[in-house]
């Protein structure tokens, strides 16, 4: 059979990524395992096809078993137990290091919705992280300026996170076809890392995005035994948690807690992705199922706090982590007001979790670390509160479903700032930058999903906007050309992308034919231009 063949632009030190050795184990990985992710990712079509015409989804009743029966996921080891304070972004270098500089117990290093599947940051990003594992890192920019590790005894523990299961990578095939990205990002981190993230006393740790079903959970479990009886490690080596960030996989909590037992830490309540996916499955579902704007849902609507609650619950009845989400903020250097309103709602969010029984939350900003360390610190003064089992929580279907009850109005200026928001981004994305600061706030590809989706839903359900205002497609062709003319006349580091982002949001937005990631047609332009 021929081997797996490698089509990237060259990347500066991708040679001791891309050895003979470990694009033979990526190989074994995709040959393994590529034809089932296929398959699921079919499933997923079929599923959501249900959605749309009952508007329900529900606890499976085929699995109830696992969720009656009485048993623990693999206890945590040492250098997991606290991990109050997360601190998520990208593998490029510089934020590489300050996340790694920040304070934070844990750096989420991103492959998926902070970066951009561009073949320099994929290799590059696999570059950065060996030398963070070996801590070597550092970086002296074209002006000079220095970038070290301040105490490299101290440093974050690094948990990597893969694309999910619907993402290729284009620049490397197998039998003609790309191989799931997936695959590829885990098994080039595991493949050279391991052994010495062993051997400096921590471990191959991942986070796991996007899944969407237990089955999709196990065909991980099953990735990562083959990976650890490939290079001859213990089996249970490896450690995952889980985003819970699709609102099918919030009625498989458990199951999918119960087919990673032995190589699982916890649960992550990703909040903005999860509201995309509410968004995606119920966007012609019967019934109202519009949101309000964007920014006007919180966690504590309903269907929001119910999510959460369960997650909390399940977690803890498993022994297993509750970890709570983003806190995307960005303080600002120049204006004391803003940072003053934003960080009382970022320490009112943060509490609202510990108070939850969440065992830690993230961040996005190295600023924020010592907040979110000082609320948790306050309200958790041990390690996690596994222990504090929620035996209150009794959460149905309708619970989770319940997106009337979301509190907060569509409004014009929201339609503006999904169109802003979303042209912006995905000029950033088309041009290397998966992790945005616009008006202060990190955005990455899960809200500028919500942007997009959140419009297409509006639009084909002629949404009534406060004023009595109906969204229909000449309305956002409308607002898309003025804020696509405003955008232009304000310039920036990504203007020349402005054009493409634009078509690319329209289409995205309202096409009949929903794109069921943004960042797929995203990624055929990024390859039409080399990248």
């Amino acid at each position: 059979m021929p081997p797996l063949t490698v089509t990237g632009p060259t990347v500066q030190r991708g040679e001791e990524v891309l050895t003979p050795d470990s694009l033979a184990f990526v190989e074994d990985l995709q040959r393994a395992f590529g034809g089932r992710r296929d398959e699921l990712l079919a499933a997923r079509r079929t599923r959501r096809a249900e959605v749309a015409r009952t508007g329900r989804l529900d606890f499976l009743a085929e699995t109830a078993e696992v969720r009656a029966a009485d048993w623990q996921v693999a206890a945590a080891p040492p250098d997991l137990l606290d991990r109050r304070v997360e601190i998520t972004g990208p593998t490029e270098r510089k934020m590489a290091i300050n996340a790694l500089n920040s304070g934070a117990k844990v750096w989420l290093a991103d492959f998926e919705d902070a970066n951009t599947p561009h073949w320099v940051n994929v290799v590059g990003g696999q570059v950065n992280l060996q030398d963070a594992v070996r801590r070597s890192i550092e970086l002296t920019t074209d002006e000079g300026k220095e970038y070290r590790l301040r105490d490299p005894d101290r440093l974050p523990v690094i948990l990597p996170r893969p694309r999910g299961w619907h993402l290729p990578e284009a620049h490397l095939t197998l039998d003609g076809k790309p191989v799931v990205g997936a695959l590829v990002d885990f098994g080039l981190y595991f493949f050279h890392n391991a052994r010495e993230l062993l051997a400096r006393g921590s471990g191959p740790y991942f986070y796991l995005p996007k899944l969407e079903s237990h089955l999709e959970a196990r065909l991980w479990n099953d990735v990562f035994t083959h990976a650890e009886q490939a290079l001859g490690i213990e089996h249970g080596t490896i450690r995952a948690t889980v985003l819970i960030e699709t609102i099918p996989a919030a009625f498989e909590m458990e199951e999918i807690l119960y087919e990673l037992r032995d190589h699982c830490s916890g649960l992550n309540a990703g909040r903005w992705d999860y509201l995309f996916s509410i968004i995606k499955n119920l966007r012609d579902a019967p019934g109202d199922h519009t949101l309000p704007d964007r920014n006007a849902v919180t966690m504590n609507a309903p269907m929001m706090r119910a999510y959460c609650d369960l997650l909390v619950a399940t977690c803890h009845r498993r022994g297993a982590f509750a970890m709570g989400g983003m806190a995307a903020f960005i303080p600002s250097r120049r204006d004391a007001a803003v940072n003053e309103a934003a960080l009382a709602k970022v320490r009112e969010d943060k509490t609202r979790e510990a108070k939850q029984g969440f065992d830690g939350s993230w961040v996005a900003h190295p600023d924020l670390v010592p907040l979110c360390a000082q609320v948790f610190d306050e309200l958790m003064p041990t390690p996690h509160q596994v222990s504090l089992r929620r035996d209150d929580v009794h959460v149905t279907a309708d619970d989770l479903l319940d997106v009337a009850a979301t509190p907060g109005e569509r409004t014009m200026d929201g339609l503006r700032t999904n169109v802003e928001v979303g042209i912006t981004y995905l000029a950033a994305w088309l041009g290397g930058n998966g992790a945005a600061a616009i008006h202060n706030l990190m955005e990455d590809a899960a809200t500028a999903e919500i942007s997009r989706s959140q419009i297409w839903q509006w639009a084909h359900s002629s949404a009534v906007l406060e004023g009595g205002t109906v969204v229909d497609r000449s309305l956002v062709e409308r607002v898309v050309a003025e804020e696509y003319d405003a955008l232009v006349a304000a310039g920036g580091p990504y203007a020349a992308h402005l054009s493409t982002a634009r078509d690319l949001f329209l289409s995205t937005a309202l096409d009949d034919e929903f794109a069921d990631f943004l960042t797929l047609p995203a990624y055929q332009k990024v390859l039409e231009a080399g990248g």
